[in-house]
């Protein structure tokens, strides 16, 4: 995963800074290495390294480039270690084309190895470092940079988001995309690519979403867009809602804090969307099987959902890995919804899952960005409204995830007692927020421990699930979520004495037996952390610690409360263990690579 930005400037003022400022909003996408480039006086300037963008910044000042118009980049590596020379943007030999891309092309190493035999000379391990030498070589071969690019794309196969600028055609940004996302910006200064809003909310708020195979051409008058055949597609030009300061810290030491704190905001915003998805229920009719398909947090949302249609409104309901989807898809029908939980809308997975459904049956996007490829491919979109998340790990988009989800199936279900306890839910959350510093003190004794298990029964099995997940992402601590009646069946022979056992465990049908599994792991010497109801006594007495839920969240909204305790345990053991909660390694935000 990597995050590209383009600008050029209407005036003669130095680009740099505003790249620069850009692809800092763009972190969350990759930070293993940075760079950019520029065009001034017939030539393309460079400056790119490894590390972190402050790091990378302090050693090669960025922002003092010239050229009023360039391209950046932010890398998560694929291909070849991070390092300055795999670093982007990529030249050809000659330093005529400089490309930024997002994405992997999987057939870079067969075009390697024509273009060697032709005598092109590759400096980089990348598979990225092929596009400008073949870009190069049709420029040489007299096509002018934007057929250049659209030939370039005939032959490349992947996954691509490319910006493409070169020495022969001054003042030009060409760029394209397929299956990785792209959005093009139309400022009072100039006009902008990139990867995703946060990056240029401070410059443009009116956007472009180019489509698969377009081709997108930047210049000081505007913005063109052609399709395969070369001819100019009127692209509707969307108002992003977000405000600059979104994306911002706003004195949070971490985005992931902020996005934790304001999770009531998510919930109470996502809660509008009550018309629109009464009205995607009245369209859809004679659903006889519902299936989810997600990755990651979005999965585990997805198994609250099985819990809750099933439940209330009595229709089987499957969920499924997107990377697994195909292996499911000759079971699906006219008859059935397939719904997509993505928070940035531009999943790899999930993508090619919805193409796979919309040739048989209903599809639903249920979406945090918009304009994304999901919300122009699903048939159907509810867009949460969590607003911008930066912070890797999925907090509010989570919840807001299920707030869409709790409220389809209450209105699927006709259930209007759900529907009014859904509206008590930001309240809860805000009160669970208050106990900040007990939550804090309690994570300090876990900051040594090696393995987790998180246990939870109906709907805080997928509580569980996610709660390990958020330990796992950013603290590096092995964690487990299991379903707690699977103890027995292979899990208890883990436990032993010491290991630290997190127990979802709210008041209802369930707590009876979940009380049992507690009971079973503190026999063996377990730890136990409590998730439970502020007036349980017996919990208080059983558990060695207890975070505290207000008693009147019942079980079944509980999935929306009983997770932020959970999130902020990961975030003040990944303090303690002395890591970035925000930059977790390995991973980046918004894959969109298989």
């Amino acid at each position: 995963m990597c995050g590209i930005v383009g600008c050029i400037l209407k005036n003669e003022e130095d680009v740099a800074p505003i790249l620069f400022d850009c692809i800092s909003k763009l972190e969350y996408r990759g930070y293993d290495s940075i760079g950019l480039a520029t065009f001034s006086d017939n030539r393309i300037y460079i400056k790119k390294d490894k590390g972190k963008i402050e790091e990378v910044d302090k050693k090669l000042n960025l922002t003092d480039m010239p050229g009023n118009f360039g391209i950046a980049h932010v890398r998560w590596a694929t291909h070849g270690d991070p390092s300055k020379l795999n670093s982007h943007p990529h030249v050809d030999e000659d330093n005529t084309v400089a490309v930024v891309h997002n994405g992997i092309i999987e057939n870079h190493e067969e075009i390697k190895q024509k273009l060697i035999l032709e005598g092109h000379v590759f400096k980089s391990d990348t598979d990225t470092e092929v596009i400008p030498h073949l870009i190069q070589k049709f420029m040489d071969e007299k096509f002018d940079l934007e057929h250049a690019v659209r030939k370039t794309i005939d032959i490349i196969q992947g996954a691509y988001a490319i910006a493409a600028i070169s020495i022969k055609e001054p003042n030009k940004i060409v760029a394209t995309r397929k299956d990785s996302p792209l959005i093009v910006g139309i400022g009072e200064e100039g006009y902008y690519l990139a990867s995703d809003s946060p990056a240029i909310l401070k410059y443009a708020r009116d956007i472009i979403y180019p489509e698969r195979g377009e081709i997108v051409i930047l210049d000081k008058e505007g913005v063109v867009v052609h399709d395969e055949f070369d001819n100019v597609v009127n692209k509707e030009i969307d108002t992003i809602t977000w405000t600059p300061e979104m994306a911002e810290k706003e004195g949070y030491d971490h985005f992931m804090i902020k996005e934790i704190n304001e999770q009531a905001t998510a919930v109470r915003n996502t809660l509008t969307q009550k018309d629109n998805i009464q009205e995607i229920i009245e369209e859809i009719e004679d659903v006889q099987r519902i299936c989810f398909v997600a990755c990651g947090t979005s999965y585990h949302a997805s198994l609250t959902g099985k819990y809750l249609i099933e439940s209330l409104a009595g229709i089987p309901t499957d969920v499924i890995l997107a990377s697994e989807f195909k292996y499911s898809a000759n079971t699906l029908n006219d008859k059935t919804l397939v719904i997509f939980i993505s928070q940035s809308g531009e999943t790899a997975d999930s993508l090619k899952a919805l193409d796979v459904a919309n040739q048989t049956s209903k599809t639903l996007g249920i979406v945090n960005v918009a304009g994304s490829s999901i919300t122009r491919r699903a048939q159907y979109v509810i867009q949460t409204q969590a607003g911008p998340e930066i912070g890797v790990a999925a907090t509010k988009t989570y919840v807001a995830q299920l707030t869409s989800i709790y409220l389809f199936a209450a209105l699927l279900a006709k259930n209007t007692e759900l529907l009014k306890e859904l509206e008590k839910v930001p309240d809860f959350i805000d009160e669970t927020l208050e106990d900040v510093e007990y939550i804090k003190n309690i994570s300090r004794r876990y900051n040594f421990a090696e393995d987790f298990f998180y246990l939870g029964r109906g709907y805080s099995y997928p509580t569980a699930l996610e709660g390990a997940l958020k330990l796992k992402e950013i603290t590096y601590i092995h964690g487990e979520g299991y379903a707690a009646g699977e103890l027995k069946h292979g899990p208890l022979a883990l436990i032993d004495e010491g290991i630290p056992v997190v127990v979802v465990i709210p008041p209802g049908d369930t707590y009876k037996k979940t009380m049992s599994n507690l009971e079973e792991v503190k026999s063996r010497g377990a730890y136990v952390l409590a998730v439970g109801s502020s007036d349980d006594e017996s919990l208080k007495a059983k558990a060695n610690d207890v975070i505290a839920i207000n008693s009147d969240v019942k079980e079944i909204i509980a999935p929306l409360v009983y997770i932020v305790p959970l999130q902020l345990i990961a975030y003040y053991i990944t303090l303690e263990k002395g890591h970035d909660p925000d930059k977790p390694k390995n991973l980046a935000k918004c894959v969109t690579v298989e």
